[in-house]
């Protein structure tokens, strides 16, 4: 018998002794299969539902029963067409027995089954889809059903007199293999007893199949979500953000929860949390569309408010007519502050320090899709080493009756308050909230946390005088930024640079306000003003004597472009460091 180890039986069944299985009338027979449809099959889990199979077998129909399934059945993957050259690759998956086989030596559960070696069982129930019976086992015949001459042996001893071995077929495919065994006193399998054998398998099978092609479903789902959301997380100035994305417990959770971080000019980080409504592949294609579009508005600088006011025309614009929840915020590291705006998405929470959280006041607003603008902002300080934590209501919901979503909430804030810093970077708030063993809906968690002193390391943030002495300000400061960093190399094109921003925002812009200089993975310069025309480049002919400056910033740096401000707008510039002249 190719099984796994017997020592991890359940304890109920190590201790049934082996009863004489009696011949029984037709009418107990159809009551035995009858009742296998109530009892096998009750979830989509293959390892439950061939546990079930084994577990209803013993002792009614066999002393020892077993169940092997195909590798490729286990990858959701279809089974066996037909006839093959070779021996299907097998995996053993469930075992039980009486106490008088608990010495047998059949294949570790999980492990690689060794059908192959059974001559028997391939040549018939893998070949024909038949049943294969050897009654009043002999010498020889041990060493045809068992995998090794040790576990030959132990069935000869342990008294095992009759074999049978019964193929899972569900809609003409070959999903695995079922066996059975009788030692003792038990009467050798006889043709009802196959007959009936074959029965149950057949109900089994449709089992079996059914928990496959749920879980391809769930794994299309779950890979089309996870293919979805953001690969790796950008590496951003002035936060350390980690995300990680939950997958339900229960297969019909999958659906649309979705994170993003995405780099904007001038060192500032946009954190995005949204939740689709409903499950299914529906729902995760909607929310690629949602994050599809929150990620171009958000790489225009837009602000938070009026990206999810944007974000509530496209959903509307959806042919599904489906809702989402979305949680926008933006970190400027030069103040340490986040701006933030919901469309009905949970608050987010604030950890300033280990054992102290509380929910951050921002202004709920209407779910995307509904229809109710405009959205309101909120700004937030978070100390230096302060997390703010942004998550999906996944995290929180469970099935325990008569917990409102505060008590829920509450959980959630008392699991954050006794974390650490390193512990919430790492995610753990995800194993740790009270439903962790009962969560029946996705969850994406977002944590960022601010890097200390970013002004004064790799940032600087000047204020230029509002006259013609700006850009002469601007070029000293510019210089003796990047003799401070060491990189000199890039003076004279990050002068030339400052001086053509300053002299735009002189002529379109009133006068300059801030310039703000950032080391990260390149070099960024960053000047503005209270205009609010975004420029662009033009054709200049040979005879006009502007319209050439940002032709000029075009080609000497990596990229530029512009983006509105409360105040104005402001034009930034990146250029590449030499290698290895990053920030530490």
């Amino acid at each position: 018998m190719d099984r796994r180890v017997l020592g991890t039986l359940p304890r109920r069944l190590r201790g049934v002794v082996s009863p004489v299985v009696p011949r029984r009338t037709a009418r107990a027979r159809l009551a035995w299969l009858n009742e296998a449809s109530t009892s096998i099959g009750t979830t989509l889990d293959l390892r439950r539902t061939a546990q079930e199979v084994t577990d209803f077998c013993v002792p009614w129909l066999a002393d020892a029963a077993a169940v092997d399934l195909l590798e490729s059945v286990l990858l959701g993957e279809d089974g066996a067409h037909g006839t093959a050259g070779t021996a299907p690759a097998m995996r053993a998956m469930a075992v039980s027995c009486v106490a008088e086989l608990c010495d047998l030596e059949p294949d570790p559960v999980g492990e690689p089954s060794t059908f192959e070696h059974n001559k028997l069982v391939y040549s018939v129930c893998v070949s024909e889809r038949r049943a294969a019976v050897v009654n009043r086992m002999r010498r020889p015949d041990f060493e045809r059903v068992a995998p090794t001459s040790s576990a030959a042996e132990q069935m000869r001893k342990a008294g095992v007199h009759s074999y049978l071995a019964v193929p899972l077929v569900a809609r003409g495919v070959l999903l695995g293999i079922a066996d059975f065994l009788r030692c003792g006193a038990s009467p050798p399998f006889g043709r009802a007893d196959v007959e009936l054998a074959t029965q149950l398998a057949s109900k089994a099978a449709v089992s079996v199949d059914n928990a496959r092609l749920y879980g391809r479903e769930r794994e299309h789902v779950v890979s089309l979500q996870r293919t979805l959301l953001p690969r790796a997380i950008p590496s951003t100035a002035g936060l350390h953000v980690t995300g990680c994305y939950a997958p339900a417990d229960d297969p019909h959770g999958v659906g649309g929860d979705w994170f993003d971080v995405v780099a904007l000019p001038g060192g500032r980080t946009a954190l995005v949390v949204g939740d689709v409504m409903g499950h299914g592949l529906p729902a995760a294609a909607t929310m690629g569309r949602l994050r599809t579009v929150a990620r171009a508005l958000l790489s225009l600088d837009i602000a938070p408010e009026r990206v999810l006011a944007r974000l509530d025309l496209a959903a509307r614009d959806l042919e599904d007519d489906q809702v989402a929840t979305c949680l926008c915020a933006v970190y400027d590291p030069a103040t340490a502050t986040y701006t933030l705006a919901s469309a009905g998405h949970p608050p987010p929470l604030l950890v300033p320090e280990p054992g102290s959280a509380q929910y951050a006041p921002v202004p709920a607003g209407a779910p995307l899709g509904a229809g109710v603008i405009p959205y309101d902002a909120a700004c937030l300080t978070v100390p230096a080493r302060g997390r703010l934590v942004l998550y999906s209501d996944g995290l929180v919901k469970t099935r325990r009756s008569g917990e409102d979503i505060d008590e829920q909430l509450e959980g959630l804030r008392a699991a954050a308050a006794g974390l650490s810093g390193e512990d919430l970077d790492g995610c753990r708030l995800t194993r740790t909230v009270p439903n962790t063993g009962n969560r029946y809906d996705e969850s994406v968690l977002l944590v960022a946390a601010g890097r200390p002193e970013p002004l004064g390391g790799d940032m600087r943030v000047w204020r230029l005088p509002p006259d013609g002495t700006a850009a002469g300000t601007a070029r000293r400061l510019v210089t003796e930024q990047l003799r401070h960093w060491e990189l000199e190399e890039l003076a004279d094109v990050s002068e030339l640079v400052v001086s053509e921003l300053i002299g735009n925002a002189l002529r379109h812009g009133g006068a300059p306000g801030e310039l703000r200089m950032l080391r990260h993975d390149r070099l960024m310069l960053e000047v503005s003003d209270r205009g609010p025309d975004l420029p662009q480049i033009q054709h200049a002919t040979e005879s006009d004597e502007g319209g050439r400056g940002l032709q000029l910033i075009n080609m000497l740096c990596r990229r530029w472009g512009s983006c509105r401000i409360p105040e104005g707008k402001v034009v930034w510039v990146e250029q590449d460091l030499p290698n290895g002249r990053g920030a530490t």
